[in-house]
């Protein structure tokens, strides 16, 4: 049952907005480092996504549709569902927070990991969560365009909002993309000293939408009841995507690796990408917004850390995939298990 040890940063971060929040001109110069670090993150989003790989996945199109339709179809409509909670379970704005994070594409690092953990198609998971952050480019903001156009929330669109999106999340990414040619191996170099920078500009997004909350009087619309009503409300969310994304491969005749990965990348939210994109289309409403993600996030690691080291000892004589289940090949996946 791991804690991130992130989780807890940012958790420590929440609890310096509450303390030392960023106010007049503080805020204006935490708001511009923030926007430079959300152009950041997606540019060097950009220049690790190998294109050619992500082309290469293609040959295994029906795990990915797979993915893509529980990421951006089933989560959202589930979303919607969860609009009767309120307001027993939710307030409203908790509830936009909610429905944010199903419009979220999926993580790619922790896919991979509990795939591995649990001998399942790493390459399929690579692949699979490659192409779920760079359709969540454009599939998280049109998205939230038409579910929370006219929510009152903040979450509203305009030209602004618009202008934005652009400017912030996808000309930094195609950017990086189109100089990856020259700077994809100083990227892979540095792989960890970029991925401190990643981290750091996270923190600072939620230090910055945290301190706009905290000025503004936000968190008085939470008490410790609601949270409570929030984390119930996702643990049944990750229930049933577990059990859709287990289940519903079964259903579609894919092999026990495919199962995996399906699994594991369909029913996981990105916090790295969901975070500055909350920050892009809520402004001053992005603490709230971000909450329920941010919970979601550590209940999926725990939950999934458990499923993983259980697949793992699951029998042999289950990993050949029936007839029928796409798989571009059983030696991809079984050269992967060693992992």
């Amino acid at each position: 049952m791991p804690i991130d040890p992130y989780i807890l940063l940012l958790l420590g971060t929440v609890g310096l907005a509450a303390l030392l929040p960023a106010r007049g001109t503080g805020a204006d110069i935490a708001s511009g480092a923030s926007t430079a670090a959300v152009a950041l993150l997606f540019f060097l989003y950009g220049a690790r996504l190998s294109t050619r790989e992500a082309l290469d996945g293609l040959k295994h199109w029906r795990l990915h549709v797979t993915v893509l339709a529980c990421t951006f179809v089933v989560f959202p409509v589930l979303g919607l569902a969860a609009r009767g909670l309120v307001p027993v379970f939710l307030t409203d704005p908790l509830y936009q927070g909610l429905l944010f994070l199903t419009l979220v594409p999926s993580t790619i690092q922790s896919s991979i990991a509990f795939t591995s953990i649990a001998r399942g198609n790493v390459p399929a998971a690579i692949c699979a969560g490659s192409f779920s952050s760079l359709v969540g480019i454009v599939a998280t903001p049109l998205l939230a365009a038409t579910l929370l156009g006219g929510s009152g929330s903040g979450g509203g669109f305009s030209a602004d909002s618009v202008v934005k999106i652009v400017l912030q999340l996808l000309a930094p990414f195609v950017a990086g993309q189109l100089l990856r040619r020259w700077i994809g191996s100083f990227v892979a170099r540095h792989r960890k000293a970029l991925g401190l920078v990643d981290r750091g500009s996270i923190l600072l997004v939620v230090y910055t939408a945290f301190s706009a909350g905290v000025v503004q009087g936000v968190w008085h619309q939470v008490s410790p009841a609601r949270l409570g009503g929030l984390l119930a409300v996702e643990a049944v969310l990750l229930a049933v995507m577990l059990l859709l994304t287990w289940y519903g491969a079964k259903a579609l005749r894919f092999g026990r690796e495919d199962r995996i990965a399906i699994q594991f990348a369909g029913s996981k939210k990105s916090l790295a990408a969901g975070l500055p994109m909350a920050s892009v289309l809520f402004g001053a409403h992005a603490s709230l917004a971000v909450l329920p993600l941010m919970l979601f996030h550590q209940m999926q690691l725990m939950v999934c850390a458990v499923i993983a080291k259980r697949r793992s000892h699951d029998p042999a004589e289950d990993v050949t995939p029936p007839e029928g289940s796409g798989r571009p090949g059983s030696e991809v996946g079984a050269g992967t298990r060693s992992g």
